[in-house]
């Protein structure tokens, strides 16, 4: 890595409002301590509003604009691959957002490095969603970001249809489907839905309350308990038929 690359990470890592110790950076940057405790006098110099001291950590002072952001090819690579996934499986205003953020990144990108904004080494399948589940993720999404209810009328893989209130916590991408992780009024437990499923859905005006055992990191470590318990039960079948 280049010094100059290695300063800006630097700005970048103590942006993040908390203490960075130099041990932390130099493990993360792959250099010793003592080049990052000259590379920290070397931007207090040149202006930088770094805060802390060493043995105790570093941050950068509240406020403090970081200069405009520089890319790599890889990371280049890695934007237009997200960018690429929000328009083809994304809803309208996402892929909206997609071609604005590529915009411009293109408009401050040197001449040198605009061909890896079009390269086409990594490849999204043009098979996008069905219109309806589009407005349907489009609609998901504005209820999670406003956190309020939505009416639900779901149908399972045997479509049968239930009708439900839910609190929206989350949306997954699994590559070829979306789903919703949100707290199921109906169940009184966290559920999770297809939304290429959801048959209609009304977004309420109701807010949901931010609840104990509710909220996003409750849903996520019961998904994650409920993985393991499905894998042991995957690795009990396997060597019952073996």
């Amino acid at each position: 890595m280049r010094p100059a690359d290695r300063l800006f990470q630097i700005v970048l890592m103590l942006g993040r409002g908390r203490v960075v110790t130099a041990r932390m950076l130099a493990e993360r940057l792959e250099v010793s301590e003592r080049t990052i405790y000259r590379d920290i006098q070397d931007l207090v110099a040149s202006g930088v509003p770094i805060e802390g001291e060493a043995g105790v950590g570093y941050i950068l002072r509240r406020g403090y604009q970081v200069p405009p952001l520089m890319f790599n090819e890889e990371e280049l690579q890695a934007l237009v691959f997200g960018a690429d996934v929000a328009r083809t499986w994304g809803d309208a205003e996402m892929a909206k957002a997609a071609d604005s953020i590529l915009a411009k990144v293109d408009a401050v990108l040197p001449e040198r490095l605009r061909p890896a904004l079009d390269t086409h080494r990594l490849v999204v399948p043009d098979t996008e969603m069905s219109e309806r589940a589009t407005a349907m993720l489009g609609e998901v999404r504005d209820g999670i970001n406003r956190q309020v209810r939505l009416f639900l009328d779901y149908r399972d893989v045997s479509g049968v249809s239930t009708e439900r209130i839910v609190w929206p916590l989350t949306l997954l991408y699994w590559g070829k489907s979306w789903t919703l992780g949100a707290w199921c009024e109906l169940r009184q437990a966290f559920r999770t839905f297809r939304i290429d499923r959801i048959h209609s859905l009304n977004v309420l005006s109701s807010r949901f309350p931010d609840e104990p055992g509710k909220r996003l990191e409750d849903y996520l470590v019961c998904a994650a308990e409920r993985g393991d318990r499905d894998r042991q039960d995957g690795q009990r079948d396997r060597r019952a038929v073996s």
